[in-house]
């Protein structure tokens, strides 16, 4: 793993999720910046993925089940090579490759369509059921938002997945602490969230998502699980890399302006 190389990948992403929020006026930038770590260590340096044949047999599978992070698979998508980065900046407008929560029918390189909270992990669930089925070895990751955590579907999925003992399926949390209206603790209380896993019958690991050598090792572990999922809490920071923004619920879904654009590129570029 080159470390150096990831980190400056991640730059380029977390850049370009606040150009194309700017340009589209709308989107959400916080929990983009939280799960940029995570996606750029999945997409260059753990899954099978195939650029030229996204839909190849044998990749790899990753479910964005906080689907409102798209800008943060797309960017990556995009710095990936599954689509020319030109189409980053017409994000959210009609007509474009890149609307505001992933389409797995027109997006290369997205496996579901996710938005509505709790679905992602379900899909991931059945796509990884279907994979053990078919005695293939491809393994499913799916991230989600700690706020989406307080759905119930989520919890359906978790106990599905540990009956059918789906050792191919990872789940990563984005364990920021904030939703949109605040911190999830005041909201509805995820706590003890890693003795609810383990009561679902998974095994919990945890990290801080913004390390890659913590993050390495977290999923080196998770693919030495024998007959049950495996769930990586990752301790991350809402807004990550934007001073204004991190830990800033209020960044949860809205657009910088210009003044605000230009300084957030700076500090992330800087």
């Amino acid at each position: 793993m080159d470390k150096e190389v990831l980190f400056n990948k991640s730059k380029e992403i977390r850049k370009n999720i606040i150009e194309m929020i700017y340009e589209a006026k709308s989107g959400h930038p916080g929990g983009a910046l939280s799960c940029t770590d995570i996606i750029t260590y999945l997409y260059f340096e753990r899954m099978k993925v195939y650029v030229n044949e996204p839909h190849k047999d044998g990749r790899d599978r990753f479910v964005l089940s906080k689907g409102h992070a798209a800008p943060a698979l797309y960017a990556t998508l995009a710095e990936k090579g599954f689509f020319c980065k030109d189409e980053l900046m017409k994000l959210r407008k009609i007509g474009a490759l890149l609307q505001g929560h992933p389409d797995a029918k027109n997006i290369p390189g997205v496996d579901v369509s996710t938005g509505s909270l709790g679905q992602g992990i379900s899909n991931a669930v059945g796509m990884a059921l279907g994979l053990k089925l078919e005695n293939k070895d491809s393994k499913v990751y799916v991230l989600l938002g700690d706020g989406e955590l307080q759905e119930g579907l989520v919890w359906e999925a978790a106990m599905c997945a540990a009956h059918y003992k789906l050792d191919n399926l990872v789940a990563i949390v984005d364990y920021n602490g904030l939703q949109i209206d605040g911190k999830n603790e005041e909201v509805m209380s995820i706590s003890p969230l890693d003795e609810k896993w383990k009561s679902f019958g998974w095994k919990v690991i945890k990290c801080d998502g913004h390390d890659y050598e913590e993050l390495d090792k977290a999923f080196e572990e998770a693919d030495k699980a024998n007959n049950t999922p495996v769930v990586i809490i990752a301790k991350t920071i809402k807004g990550k890399g934007v001073s204004f923004m991190e830990n800033q619920a209020g960044w949860h879904g809205q657009a910088p302006n210009l003044e605000q654009k230009e300084k957030a590129i700076t500090e992330i570029c800087g």
